[in-house]
Order: structure tokens, then sequence, then C-alpha cells
């Protein structure tokens, strides 16, 4: 009898357990649902932001420390940040975020084969895609400049960077740093309790859950047409990043009336020459997908599938021309 009671006891107390847990599960669910989409705009890294998020708060100030502590970290025109530092050399020592982008970008620069550099700067500027405008390159002026570009010549050890060379090697994260920026909102957001967001920065963007009709997040590929803004495609992204690079607006035309692209090619020095206008990568997270995405442009649409067999967990959107017309490879669903 006493065996029966409290088996009875146990199933009345049992029963209470779960429906409390429901209640309280409903309870949070409802709470959540009512909680608004908030919208936070700026400007950072010479550029746009846009964050869209659901939370019972503004999350302004977490957004701008973020975005702070990055630009302290990474900003190649914030004099005091550790890159600018470094760059100068007046120090080599690196925080947790520089380490962070340091290490992914040399994962990146290895898996494709030197596409991907932050030491490209140099080159970049030489050719007219700096402060100094556009100019031409002899090939003299393109051999001096190439012992300057190199992923492999520097290294880090403890927390200091090491260069391999004797010539100051300029290093420049603007390829990453952005999806970085992006991945490093939506980390300390997620922080926050915040679950269903939007963060977008000078077109990277990362999203979890969903919109404010509670549906996927939308993403549009503009279209390669420079005399105006359309999209080419609108992409449904779900707990993912994607970041998209082009060459279709940013070139100059030089005296032989051909196009120069501000793409530089890290193994040579010189612009690229190849079909391939914009690629889109989807990836895991924004900094990743950035890095990715100028490597892709780098490489051509050919040798860019080639990379993509051995990593599964990209996704690609590439827009090129062939014979005066525009076609597109895709692994997106």
């Amino acid at each position: 009898l006493n065996c029966r009671l409290v088996m009875k006891y146990l199933k009345i107390l049992l029963f209470l357990f779960l429906l409390i847990g429901t209640i309280v599960i409903l309870r949070n669910h409802q709470d959540t649902v009512s909680q608004p989409y908030h919208t936070s705009v700026g400007r950072a890294f010479g550029t746009t932001y846009r964050v869209v998020y659901q939370a019972s708060v503004p999350q302004d100030s977490i957004i701008q420390l973020s975005l702070l502590a990055v630009d302290s970290s990474l900003s190649m025109f914030n004099p005091q940040s550790t890159l600018a530092c470094i760059n100068s050399g007046s120090s080599n020592k690196v925080d947790t975020l520089f380490r962070h982008v340091f290490e992914l970008a040399q994962k990146v620069s290895e898996a494709t084969h030197g596409a991907f550099d932050p030491t490209v700067a140099p080159a970049v500027n030489a050719w007219g895609f700096g402060p100094e405008g556009k100019r031409e390159l002899s090939r003299e002026e393109i051999d001096s400049i190439s012992h300057l570009v190199g992923y492999q010549q520097v290294s880090l050890m403890g927390d200091s960077l090491i260069f391999n060379t004797e010539s100051q090697v300029t290093l420049d994260f603007g390829a990453i740093a952005k999806g970085f920026a992006v991945d490093y909102v939506a980390q300390k957001l997620r922080e926050e309790g915040v679950t269903n967001y939007m963060v977008e920065i000078g077109g990277e963007v990362v999203v979890s859950g969903v919109n404010d009709k509670g549906e996927s997040w939308r993403i549009g590929v503009q279209s390669p047409d420079a005399h105006q803004a359309t999209l080419q495609k609108v992409i449904q992204l779900k707990d993912a990043a994607m970041a998209t690079s082009g060459n279709y607006r940013n070139y100059y035309v030089n005296d032989e009336g051909v196009k120069v692209a501000h793409t530089i090619d890290p193994r040579t020095a010189c612009p690229v020459s190849h079909s391939l206008l914009s690629a889109t990568v989807l990836a895991p997270s924004c900094a990743i997908a950035d890095a990715y995405a100028t490597a892709f442009m780098v490489l051509g649409v050919e040798d860019s599938k080639r990379i993509l067999e051995n990593h599964p967990e990209l996704s690609v959107y590439f827009i090129y021309s062939e014979q005066d017309s525009i076609q597109v490879y895709s692994t997106i669903d």
C-alpha cells in the first residue's frame, strides 16, 4: 500500500513539474515574441553599418563598443591601433583580436595558395588604388615591390609579430576586418541574449534567427551593371554569413583604354585579368566569407572551383562575363 501511495505521489509531482516547466517555456517564448525589433545605423571603417535585432531594450552601446574594439585593434587609419603601431614599427605586440584575425588570415592564405594575402597593400597602393591615385607600373617597379608582398614573411611568436625578412612588410586586414567586425558585433549581441539579428557592415552580413516578420532574412546580391544599382539575386539566409567582392565598380581605364581592376594578385603584384566580376560567399563566419570572396576574385572562376572542392562549408554565387554576356555559377540552394 505504501509503495502504491509513493508511486501515486511521484506521478503527481512529475505532472506538476512538467506543467510548471511548460508554463515557464511558454512564458519565455511569449516574452521573446513580444520584444520589439530595433535598428542601429552609423559609420565605421570608412563605410556604413546597419544592425537590426530583437531585444527588450536597445543595444546601441554594445554595438558601438564592439566596433570601437575592432577599430582599436585592426584599423589602418587609427594611428593608435595595434595594426598601425605594428606597421609604423613602434611596436610588435599583438592583442587578442589581432591574433585571431592574423591566424585566420594565415589559414586562408595557405588554403588559397597565396591568392588571399594581407601583405598585398604595397602593390595595391602602387597600382593607384591607395591615396596616391592611379598610375601604371613598369616591370622594374613591379619587381621592386614584389619582395614586400608575401604572407610567409610574417609570423607570430608568443604575443609578438615577427618579420622574417629585413624589409618592413605592411599588413592590411581590409579584406577580412569588416567581416570580422560583423562577427564580433554578432557575438556581443548573443552574449546579451539576442537570438534574432542581422548585422551588416559595408555589404558584409551575418544573420541569426528570423526578421520582424518571422521569416528568414533576405539579402540581395548587386548586379554587375556599373550604370545602375539593381539586384542580381536575393538570397534567403538563416544562421549564416555572407560577403561579396567585385571589380565592376572600383577600376580605372589606362591611357591605352584598358580597364585596370582594383583586385591585385598578391602572387604577381599585378591587377587580375579574368572574367569573374563578382564573388559572393556564404560561410560559417563573415570573416571567412570576406577573405574567401577576395581570394576568389583573384583566382577567377575555374581556379576557385578547385579550391571549393576542399571546402564544403562554403557556398558561392559567381557572376562572370562570357562572350559579352553575363553568366552565373552558383552552389547556393
